[in-house]
């Protein structure tokens, strides 16, 4: 069973026409793949430090990583068997003299040169969270405390080409962890499910908090995606951008003990150490900004002006 194929609306893609228009994105020739604007950056960026405020004021520690990992560590997480659709992994050449010769000549015509790549060992970011939980491993057990990471609005991949403008193939998703009792962390998700939901209201976006599951492929992943709703791990803040129906702005998961027991994070005492994180999708969120108050930001109403820093 291959993955679900999302249906586009005439709106969406009229959305996506006006972007380009405004010079907000710029097409690359493949679908899910935008240039952006100054102005579209500045609202991302301001964003992204306005998320990061707000999870150092509440005691996160700051990590970043580059947009790729081990392919050994994506292995461990199960994505490859939940979503291997969605997976991208790094080739480069594997060859003589003569097959970089072919190699060019097919290239040039725009020919299959695929036969002269071989994999690299890492893969595509498909999650900004999944570099933390081996780095938290590292460090040995957690303090009484536990963990609280943020990640930062780092490049992530997922091969779902669209012309939905809010469906990306390579996008921004600000990524916070949390490592602690099962106690610890179900309180924290629930704290920072309201955050979010007080964050885009505050920004005139129509938000609200629902139940959800992520995209797992085949029928296994029908199986894993109703008892991943029927135990609330996953949650949504979906907000309306285009198209008849709100699009997932930011998800709120509870992991249980998946990775930390993958990655051998282990806790101060016998409590079992559970995870949860939090992915803000910048693109989408200010998407949902710019569909909402208008293509020109100058021109926003004040209080999400400030409310996000922007000079005015």
């Amino acid at each position: 069973m291959g993955s679900e194929v999302r249906a586009v609306s005439a709106e969406q893609v009229a959305l996506r026409d006006r972007l380009i228009d405004a010079g907000h994105l710029i097409p690359s020739g493949v679908d899910g793949v935008y240039g952006h604007s100054a102005a579209f950056e500045d609202l991302r960026e301001a964003l992204g430090t306005r998320i990061s405020a707000e999870a150092r004021t509440r005691g996160a520690t700051r990590l970043t990583f580059p947009p790729v990992l081990p392919v050994r560590q994506l292995e461990a997480t199960g994505y490859l068997a939940n979503m291997p659709h969605l997976a991208g992994t790094v080739f480069s050449f594997d060859g003589d003299d003569a097959a970089a010769a072919v190699q060019g000549t097919r290239a040039s015509a725009h020919e299959d040169w695929s036969e002269f790549q071989a994999p690299t060992g890492v893969a595509l970011m498909p999650a900004a969270c999944y570099p933390v939980y081996p780095a938290l491993a590292r460090r040995g057990p957690l303090p009484a405390a536990g963990a609280f990471i943020d990640a930062g609005g780092a490049w992530v991949f997922r091969h779902e080409p669209s012309t939905d403008p809010a469906r990306r193939q390579i996008f921004h998703q600000h990524e916070l962890v949390r490592a602690g009792t099962p106690e610890t962390v179900l309180q924290w998700r629930a704290q920072w499910a309201q955050l979010g939901l007080d964050l885009l209201t505050g920004l005139g976006l129509e938000a609200r908090l629902d139940r959800a599951n992520d995209p797992f492929f085949g029928r296994r992943g029908r199986l894993l995606a109703a008892n991943q709703r029927a135990q609330e791990l996953k949650l949504e803040l979906l907000v309306p951008i285009a198209g008849p129906e709100p699009t997932a702005c930011a998800s709120f998961n509870h992991h249980l003990d998946h990775f930390s027991s993958t990655f051998a994070i282990t806790g101060a005492g016998d409590d079992p150490v559970h995870t949860a994180c939090l992915g803000f999708g910048h693109e989408r969120i200010v998407l949902a900004l710019l569909a909402r108050h208008g293509l020109d930001p100058d021109r926003w109403p004040a209080e999400v002006q400030d409310r996000l820093g922007a000079p005015r």
